[in-house]
């Protein structure tokens, strides 16, 4: 079976691609989560030409590497952002991704105006996406981002309106206590069912305080997270996040030592 375990290349926001890939295979990782998000963390850009896609493949056997999902946040509540997700989906399509994690708005999905037009523009456009993602075996992993995704209760509720089997969570514990104000292992029952990703990303402080440290120093109980999960026979990639105290960010040998660290905390919950 392949390693379900896997880490972001966003742990290396400000790294080159080469770097983020030399240290999360050191870690004794073998799958990835690819960063492709425009004006944050874009290791591999969305308009990456066919000898861009070539050099991210050799990068990535010489590596060991398999990405397990691409991190391709895209505003979906616009034309122009549908446009950006659909070279998203030509990413996973080259490159043989098999999931894609998006908030309905972007990055960081925090809009407050009118929810429910931004939902209605949202159900709109997501169905013929995944409708276009299905035709090629990629799933769309909708995260706890803010927004109409603050919480993982939130997501279910949408992800059951948006009725494609090939549309599930991807839940990220530290998203929801920062964006939502809400503890995941409370929250967590109601999405489990509907978790097709997880990030492992740890918080501290509290709603709105940017603080996503070495998994295991921070206040999630990862324990609880896991049992929820395994109780509903969850199997999918679960992709280590350390976001760390915001920009900049460590040193390089700081992320190395960490993520080593969070892999060995994790291990204990995933196989």
């Amino acid at each position: 079976m392949a390693d379900r375990l896997a880490a972001s290349t966003n742990c290396y926001h400000g790294s080159t691609l080469e770097e983020a890939l030399a240290g999360i295979a050191a870690a004794g990782l073998s799958g990835v989560e690819l960063s492709s998000v425009p004006g944050w963390t874009e290791h591999v850009p969305r308009d990456a030409s066919a000898a861009d896609l070539d050099r991210v493949r050799g990068l990535l056997a010489e590596h060991g590497l398999a990405p397990v999902s691409l991190s391709g946040h895209s505003d979906l509540v616009s034309d122009e952002g549908v446009a950006e997700f659909r070279r998203a989906l030509r990413l996973c399509r080259e490159l043989g991704i098999p999931l894609v994690t998006t908030s309905t708005g972007g990055h960081a999905d925090t809009s407050a105006g009118d929810v429910e037009a931004q939902r209605e523009r949202f159900l709109a456009r997501i169905g013929p996406l995944a409708d276009e993602a299905a035709t090629d075996g990629i799933g769309i992993c909708l995260e706890t981002h803010g927004g109409l995704l603050a919480t993982g209760a939130m997501a279910a509720d949408l992800v059951r309106r948006i009725g494609r089997p090939n549309v599930g969570i991807n839940y990220d514990p530290g998203n929801v206590i920062f964006y939502g104000d809400t503890r995941p292992e409370d929250d967590i029952t109601a999405a489990a069912p509907l978790v097709t990703h997880v990030h492992v990303k740890d918080q501290i402080g509290g709603a709105g305080v940017w603080h996503f440290p070495e998994v295991g120093t921070g206040e999630v109980d990862f324990a609880a997270i896991f049992a929820a999960l395994d109780a509903v026979g969850f199997a999918g990639p679960c992709s280590i996040e350390l976001e760390f105290q915001g920009e900049p960010w460590p040193p390089r040998e700081e992320i190395d030592r960490a993520l080593v660290a969070s892999v060995a905390h994790v291990r204990r919950f995933v196989d």
